[in-house]
């Protein structure tokens, strides 16, 4: 069982099974949210992810038309986003899970690289798709 947390403790919930796959998505929205270069996100099973404490203080608004981004209301972490196109599968945000999980993800790609931070450097192997994954409608 994975577990995660926003910063505060307040929401807390569990990834039940393995991460089909992780990525760093270098979209202006998730710098913007995140602050950072780009946000790394692990894919799973909607149904495989359940909050178990601090549902209620989980907020949700639509960043563009086919994406919807959660996050706490009391501290501001990222927590989660899904796409329209695909309903049955939610994206975590990495940094919101707790303990050493975050080594063994499978991190196989960069999204939106074509819209990139220019301070940023690539300086791995990984795929680097100029929008969305292309199994996301890219």
């Amino acid at each position: 069982m994975i577990q995660g947390s926003c910063l505060c403790g307040d929401v807390r919930f569990e990834v039940d099974g393995p991460f089909r796959e992780a990525h760093h998505c270098h979209c202006s929205q998730c710098r913007k949210s995140h602050g950072a270069a780009f946000a790394t996100y692990a894919c799973a099973r909607s149904k495989d992810v359940r909050v178990v404490a601090g549902e209620v203080g989980i907020k949700s608004f639509r960043s563009s038309p086919p994406v919807r981004r959660s996050f706490c209301v009391c501290c501001g972490s990222r927590l989660f986003f899904q796409h329209d196109a695909a309903p049955q599968l939610i994206f975590v945000a990495t940094g919101a899970l707790d303990g050493a999980v975050a080594s063994a993800l499978p991190i196989d790609a960069h999204a939106y690289v074509g819209s990139k931070a220019d301070w940023w450097a690539i300086h791995d192997d990984l795929v680097q798709n100029d929008g969305q994954r292309p199994e996301y409608g890219g």
